[in-house]
């Protein structure tokens, strides 16, 4: 009857009652080193390749005009770029639904500006007064990229604060704060092979993630803190009970993130198909930055807290303590099996009425046949 029960359960309950589990914690060291080389390879990436910063952040002029958007009109206006009598462009062209479009230029003097606006406008067969334009600072896209790392470190700072406030463990936040930076590092190495420019919607993408990423984190670590609650009263170390708690909540964790996938793949393809660069550059980037996520808190966040918290003290002490008892308990089943292997050897010698006597047994006869013949001898 109990083995149909368990046939019954399905993969999700057999995970949480620990009946099937995948040992995170052994693994541990494998999965660390493949995280650390493909952070290693997306660091020599990002300097072979660096990241195609936008006009937003390295400064140039951005053009905006009316045009009906078609099949090939991005690659069409793209093509025609080339003849431009402004040389060097470094252009980049969008579409901006279906009636615009945006070409990005680098940085251009007022004559140079007025030249390539005039092109544009012929290009797309409306007057030079319809094609409006945008000039950026390289200086203020650079204060614009230190702000933004600037809140990046504030944002993580505070995240270390709440996190070891909320759990009361300082181990947890710097685990959580390891897997966010592999996520951020990841992503970032993603735009550099792919080539994709980093806009306003990078950037966006990427705090979306790092929020997605501490949520999966912190829904592992609250089930540890409940697997580990009063751990000194039994006879499990933190490393079980963390991989346990893995293991109930991993179905959970990749049907989030299954489900959170297709709409931002569906995201990413659309942006991709239409030339839009803003939905592709948000669609990558929650992309990768959510799959990153939830490897993260799986194979760095939970494993990393497990291994920081098994060096304490109290958690060498107990390992210690469950080693006595089980060392205790192996010698009280060897003593017991002694004790029955004992008593079947004593049963070995077959008696001539066909039973098996014991060895006190045997002695007892013995002596008794002894004592009937000295009887007779003093008769």
């Amino acid at each position: 009857m109990a083995e149909q029960t368990q046939k019954k359960l399905g993969i999700a309950e057999r995970l949480y009652t620990g009946q099937l589990s995948y040992d995170f914690m052994k693994a541990r060291k494998f999965w660390f080193t493949f995280s650390a080389v493909l952070v290693a390879l997306t660091l020599l990436v990002l300097l072979v390749r660096p990241l195609n910063l936008g006009i937003e952040f390295k400064g140039g002029t951005d053009f905006q005009a009316p045009m009906k958007i078609g099949a090939t009109t991005v690659d069409d206006v793209r093509s025609h770029l080339n003849d431009l009598s402004v040389a060097d462009l470094e252009a980049q062209v969008f579409s901006l639904g279906d009636s615009q479009i945006r070409i990005q230029t680098r940085s251009l003097s007022p004559e140079e500006t007025a030249t390539t606006r005039a092109e544009i406008a012929a290009l797309a067969g409306v007057e030079p007064g319809d094609v409006t334009y945008n000039a950026i600072g390289a200086s203020w896209g650079q204060q614009i990229t230190k702000q933004g790392i600037i809140a990046l470190l504030v944002f993580m700072g505070l995240v270390m604060l709440l996190i070891a406030a909320y759990f009361r463990d300082w181990k947890m936040s710097v685990a959580a704060i390891v897997a966010v930076l592999h996520d951020l590092v990841v992503t970032v190495g993603v735009y550099a092979a792919v080539g994709f420019t980093v806009t306003p919607s990078t950037v966006i993408g990427v705090l979306t993630i790092l929020g997605y990423s501490l949520y999966d984190t912190v829904v592992v670590f609250d089930k540890i803190r409940e697997n580990t609650k009063d751990l000194e009263q039994t006879n499990h170390t933190y490393s079980y009970q963390a991989n346990l708690a893995i293991n109930q909540v991993l179905v959970r964790s990749l049907n989030t993130t299954i489900i959170g996938v297709l709409p931002v793949l569906a995201l990413f393809v659309a942006g991709a198909t239409l030339q839009s660069g803003p939905l592709a550059d948000l669609g990558l980037a929650l992309l990768v930055g959510m799959i990153a996520g939830a490897y993260s808190s799986l194979f760095i966040a939970a494993p990393l807290l497990a291994w920081l918290r098994e060096r304490e003290p109290g958690m060498v002490a107990h390992r210690e303590q469950i080693e006595r008892r089980k060392k205790r308990h192996e010698a009280k089943a060897e003593v017991k099996a002694s004790h029955h292997r004992e008593a079947v050897a004593a049963t070995a010698t077959t008696s001539p009425t066909g039973t098996t006597p014991s060895d006190a047994q045997a002695r007892q006869q013995r002596r008794t046949a002894s004592s009937r013949a000295d009887r007779k001898k003093h008769k």
